[in-house]
């Protein structure tokens, strides 16, 4: 039976992937303490959805004495592109181009990030 890829996260399970990707191997404490920086976050719920995202595929988990090392599964560029790929199809019924259009004509974008999208312009036509 071949490999099924892990489903998409929810936004709490981003918010966790996300801390994991930065910090690296974390107990469900060290998880917590971070969540509660920002938002209302009992331990217990923490460690139930630590739980259920290992269940999913999106946590690996060891032992280390009484406490478990939890390790992001998913990579983040492969999630980030998972979701990315998701929003552009509901979204922007699969356009990209839609997309782009519609964050640069709503948020200012900086000489430098402007030079940045015509370089990688110019490398996907020079690359066709």
């Amino acid at each position: 039976m071949a490999d099924t890829p892990p489903p998409k996260p929810t936004d709490s399970e981003l918010e966790i992937l996300t801390y994991l990707w930065q910090a690296g191997p974390s107990t469900v404490r060290q998880v917590h303490e971070y969540l509660a920086e920002t938002k209302e976050a009992g331990y217990t719920t923490t460690l139930k959805l630590m739980q259920i995202m290992h269940e999913k595929g999106l946590l690996s988990r060891t032992e280390e004495g009484r406490s478990h090392i939890y390790t992001a599964h998913v990579g983040e560029e492969e999630t980030q592109q998972s979701l990315l790929d998701r929003f552009v199809e509901t979204a922007f019924r699969g356009s990209a181009a839609r997309l782009v259009m519609q964050a640069l004509g709503n948020h200012k974008t900086s000489a430098k990030e402007l030079d940045e999208i015509r370089n990688l312009l110019n490398n996907l036509e020079n690359n066709r």
